[in-house]
């Protein structure tokens, strides 16, 4: 598909973005193949979930009711160390491999890992996501590549759609993950018909499970302060309509609702991104 003048420049823009990130020229393969995959829990749209046990990491998840200035809310943030987390590889090398559950035996021994550990474990758990049916009204695609996943987000959007993505951005340096954040202010509701959400998931190499939903969301930007005076500019995307999502979805469990019942809002850790079409936005509110 080709990718107009507009598209380019957001993937240069971007990919400068993601390489600050990761602190790492794309074009680095994994420094170590031994070295551990970190099991990150992505638990925001994983529609084939295991039952989980609710702990901090799953601390993300709040109904729309919540977000007003002054809620004080338990919220996890992870703090990713960019010198061990996955590195982006260029399209070319990326699809150089085989990205399929079925070629896993050929995959771990191209990685060195061995199976049954941790690092097979996620990476099989990571293919089987990808490769597992979308929900009635979702469409769906994991990125293997910057390249890819911008691909896949303007064909969804629309390949004449210029487009605009969003991040969470901490706004002071912190270790802590887990703590009391307050809602200092609604800096915008981001107005967007549609949207395509795209979350890291555990693999050698960076790769994101990008999808879509037809189903009302709302996507907003939060100004958080925690309780140690950190300060985040956090991305926020409620689902209106969960009535297609899974029973033993985590949100679930977490908020103690059933699909349908109620929105499901979460908070995007930093390296995740939302992607929508380019409006104008409205401003600062206090809700």
């Amino acid at each position: 598909m080709a990718i107009n003048f507009v598209s380019w420049i957001i993937l240069f823009h971007l990919l400068v973005i993601l390489l600050c990130c990761h602190g790492n020229q794309a074009r680095e393969l994994v420094e170590t193949k031994t070295k551990s995959l970190e099991i990150q829990h992505n638990h925001h749209h994983q529609h084939n979930h295991m039952t989980h046990n609710i702990d901090p990491s799953v601390m993300v998840f709040f109904t729309l009711k919540d977000l007003k200035v002054g809620k004080i809310m338990q919220i996890y943030f992870p703090k990713r160390d960019p010198s061990t987390s996955p590195k982006l590889w260029p399209k070319e090398e990326a699809e150089s491999l085989p990205f399929s559950s079925n070629q896993l035996s050929y995959l771990l021994k191209f990685f060195s890992f061995s199976p049954n550990t941790p690092q097979a474990m996620a990476m099989e758990n990571t293919l089987q996501e990808c490769e597992s049916k979308h929900i009635k009204g979702e469409v769906k695609f994991c990125a293997t590549s910057l390249q890819s996943m911008l691909e896949f987000t303007q064909k969804t959007l629309g390949s004449n759609s210029e487009i605009q993505v969003y991040a969470t951005l901490h706004k002071t340096k912190s270790s802590v993950t887990f703590q009391n954040y307050t809602i200092v202010e609604i800096l915008m509701e981001i107005i967007a018909p549609k949207m395509v959400a795209c979350h890291t998931v555990p693999y050698p190499f960076a790769v994101f499970y990008c999808h879509s939903q037809e189903s009302e969301n709302r996507v907003y930007k939060v100004l958080l302060e925690g309780e140690n005076r950190d300060k985040v500019e956090a991305m926020v995307v409620c689902h209106m309509d969960t009535s297609q999502w899974a029973p033993s979805h985590v949100s679930f469990q977490v908020l103690g609702v059933t699909p349908g019942s109620s929105s499901v809002c979460h908070f995007f850790p930093a390296d995740n991104y939302i992607w929508v079409p380019k409006m104008k936005s409205q401003g600062s509110s206090s809700m």
